[in-house]
């Protein structure tokens, strides 16, 4: 018996920047879980390494001021 050939038609009313917002957040939710992972593991990397890393305001305003540093920008690899 000969297979058929499936043909898909999709119908979009929407614009193409509706369209294009819906599937960037769709992604964003989807992948938010391992973004989070990655900006740990960079961040706990960075404080393995005695990268500076940057403090909360609430840190910042209760550090004397002698142990207050400024944030490092590291190369993008």
């Amino acid at each position: 018996m000969k297979q058929r050939k499936l043909n898909y038609r999709f119908h979009n009313p929407n614009s193409a920047e509706d369209t294009a917002d819906f599937l960037c957040k769709l992604l964003i939710e989807a992948n938010e879980g391992k973004v989070a992972r990655a900006i740990e593991e960079a961040t706990s990397r960075g404080a393995e390494k005695s990268e500076y890393i940057a403090l909360s305001e609430e840190e910042v305003a209760n550090a004397p001021e002698e142990e207050t540093v400024n944030i490092r920008r590291g190369r993008a690899r």
